[in-house]
């Protein structure tokens, strides 16, 4: 994405900008905040294997900068992320066993980037998360939402299951609500997200920019050493720790499910819009 001059944040505020040189975000620099934002609107900014690089590099860039001391992840239009757009799973769907591995790879390493950051992440939830797109609120270290949001794990509709996410996912929102929400994949509203944990933050769209500021000057009036050192105490103290043998199981069990009967079945319908041969 080509761009010059100062951007403009919804506050008003001029800032140093800065854009990835793909169509699918844009990283602004204003003093010690970076802002990613994923700005494919007309296709609810979903994923594909070019946009899970994007983030990756994106949060690999900004977690690397000495002069950034927090970072907010944002998203244009009336979704923040749809989960996995329509092009990639055709490809996907066809994938062997081996290509499937290598594709879920790609997007836990986005996750663990992101998680990992040594810088604090706030997710600035404007509009709807679906599937994938939870693990990008998730893999935040906080998150506010709009009253309006819907969030739905609706993998098990399509015969897969939400294994690349959980780790992230199942933190967020506890254990006793995953079964529920994984098991059923029921869309649920701002209130319930904010009820079980999964996000910080419920507010009306006018106070959006307000609480991510009040965190933001939170973030940046603090030691820079120590909350970095305090967001790698919670990663290494909280429950199991995401390893390498927690990731490749996670990356196994999707790469199966996706290569199963059910799994190719519930995407082909999906993508042929006909209901699923276990129906």
């Amino acid at each position: 994405m080509s761009g010059a001059g100062p951007c403009v944040f919804p506050s008003g505020r001029a800032g140093r900008s800065h854009f990835m040189s793909h169509t699918s975000l844009q990283i602004t620099y204003e003093g010690a905040v970076a802002r990613i934002t994923l700005t494919q609107p007309d296709i609810r900014n979903a994923f594909s294997d070019e946009v899970i690089a994007d983030i990756t590099a994106a949060f690999t860039e900004v977690g690397s900068r000495a002069d950034v001391r927090a970072v907010v992840l944002a998203a244009q239009g009336p979704a923040f992320c749809a989960g996995a757009n329509l092009h990639w799973m055709r490809r996907m769907a066809d994938y062997t066993h081996d290509e499937n591995l290598q594709d879920a790879g790609k997007l836990a390493e986005m996750l663990r980037v992101i998680y990992e950051c040594p810088k604090p992440t706030i997710a600035r939830v404007q509009g709807d998360v679906y599937a994938g797109g939870m693990g990008l609120v998730a893999a935040c270290d906080m998150a506010v939402a709009v009253d309006t949001a819907g969030f739905c794990l609706s993998e098990v509709k399509l015969g897969l299951i939400p294994a690349t996410i959980s780790p992230y996912v199942i933190r967020a929102m506890g254990p006793r609500a995953a079964h529920r929400y994984f098991l059923t994949a029921e869309r649920f509203g701002a209130a319930e997200a904010l009820r079980i944990g999964f996000v910080h933050a419920v507010v009306t769209a006018d106070q959006l920019d307000i609480q991510v500021d009040e965190w933001l000057k939170a973030l940046t009036t603090a030691s820079p050493n120590a909350v970095r050192v305090c967001k790698k105490l919670v990663i290494d103290v909280a429950e199991r720790e995401i390893n390498a043998g927690l990731i490749a199981a996670t990356v196994e069990g999707i790469a199966n499910i996706r290569a199963s009967a059910e799994g190719r079945e519930g995407v082909q319908s999906f993508l042929n819009k006909r209901k699923p041969g276990w129906l």
